[in-house]
């Protein structure tokens, strides 16, 4: 089948000029064949616009930050800095100081996890309360909460999962009640592709005066986000799965918030004054932020916000929508390939997982690798929910903003080279 042309799939970016700013997607593979990069929920690639500013800071910058009054410090502070207002302005954060800077998603929802076992007065959890998650949630978003509950005694609930995909909100009025302290959960899901509904949550979520963590990962490199539309109190995201460095992650909380919860980390930056006694904390962000930071990470979230603000994060949105909508009919179209969450492209992201009937998904990897096409496999930081739907792992074709429908025709012509291969 030809692959679709700009006009007849509707929404879709100029991809052909994008993918110029990606170096890597030029590369050759085995056997001359070109480099087909699905794995863009893992990691996504950077344009050169990210490695350029990286060089320059390296190159004509390099200082620490905040500590010196020296040219190239203030330029490292200034740039440093720069890139916080160029997160607050990309979240509509009310405030630059709500943003805080981490090493990625896991550092912030850990912090958070911490700070409210932590935590004096009503924000504490202790063996009182309970805290809410979800069956979708990735490692990063279980595990912390399982240490708090233990460290504490709270209750760790959660919603399950329904048939295709969805969240079952059937029972929210039972499973979020007067005692649940916070509720934490992905806003789009990295093995379902999912989208969840805020709204409902939330709303019930403050009904009872519980506290509200979504993790951002999957959203922030692919739709428009609004923290205060959100309405969320903490929202966590990463740098690297949009087109960013690793190292680099985000954490915006409420202000009202932050100043209110301990610090996490003890260390230089973080403070006021320190005696052989006793310390006092510095005003957030900085409390946060102990010791040298992810500087030139930082820098590059900023470019790389630059990058994604440019092309308009709408765009970016209605072109995956359009590219999933194509991928999810096509791969419904091979024999034995069953999709594991919606099958449909209404309220998911463009992350597709899937099993080819008893093919195991590692095997399928590696062929699809042989053709030149990364894919992921396996459970995805996300175990429970390969358990709950009864297989060993999946299939994972992920896509972004330089993707093409020719590469979702190539994934097809690959997938019915893996039948072939195990006959």
């Amino acid at each position: 089948m030809p692959s679709p042309s700009q006009g007849q799939l509707n929404g879709l970016l100029d991809t052909e000029t994008i993918r110029e700013d990606f170096p890597v997607l030029a590369r050759v593979l085995h056997d001359g064949k070109p480099l087909i990069y699905l794995d863009n929920a893992a990691t996504s690639q950077k344009p050169r616009q990210v490695l350029d500013a990286l060089s320059s800071y390296h190159e004509h910058h390099n200082a620490n930050v905040h500590r010196g009054v020296h040219v190239l410090a203030e330029e490292a502070t200034a740039l440093y800095e720069g890139a916080r207002d160029k997160v607050a302005a990309f979240v509509n954060a009310p405030s630059r100081d709500e943003v805080i800077f981490t090493k990625n998603a896991s550092e912030s929802l850990n912090l958070v996890a911490n700070v409210l076992g932590w935590a004096d007065g009503s924000y504490r959890v202790d063996a009182d309360s309970e805290i809410v998650i979800t069956e979708m949630e990735h490692h990063s978003n279980i595990v912390p909460w399982q240490l708090l509950s233990q460290r504490t005694g709270a209750k760790l609930k959660w919603f399950g999962l329904t048939d295709d995909g969805r969240l079952d909100l059937s029972t929210i009025e039972q499973t979020i009640t007067e005692k649940t302290k916070v509720i934490s959960f992905v806003l789009v899901s990295n093995i379902l592709g999912t989208v969840n509904p805020v709204e409902a949550i939330v709303r019930r979520a403050h009904d009872v005066g519980a506290l509200v963590v979504i993790d951002a990962s999957q959203a922030a490199p692919h739709l428009a986000l609004d923290v205060q539309q959100l309405g969320a109190d903490f929202v966590a995201f990463t740098g690297h799965k949009m087109l960013a460095p690793t190292g680099i992650g985000v954490l915006w909380g409420r202000h009202e918030l932050l100043e209110a919860l301990p610090p996490f980390l003890g260390g230089g930056e973080m403070i006021e004054t320190v005696t052989m006694t006793s310390s006092t904390y510095a005003p957030v962000p900085r409390k946060f932020e102990a010791g040298t930071p992810p500087i030139a990470q930082a820098i590059g979230l900023g470019t790389a916000i630059d990058y994604l603000s440019a092309v308009g994060m709408d765009a970016v949105a209605a072109h995956e929508h359009a590219l999933t909508e194509y991928a999810v009919n096509r791969l419904l179209e091979v024999p034995e390939l069953k999709i594991i969450g919606p099958a449909t492209a209404v309220d998911r992201s463009s992350s597709i997982s899937f099993t080819l009937g008893e093919i195991h998904p590692h095997d399928v990897g590696q062929v699809l690798d042989e053709q030149g096409i990364a894919v992921r496999v396996g459970h995805h930081c996300a175990r429970p929910v390969c358990l709950r739907y009864g297989i060993p792992a999946t299939t994972r074709a992920s896509f972004y903003l330089y993707s093409t429908p020719a590469e979702v025709d190539a994934l097809i012509d690959g997938l019915d080279h893996v039948r072939r291969f195990f006959g």
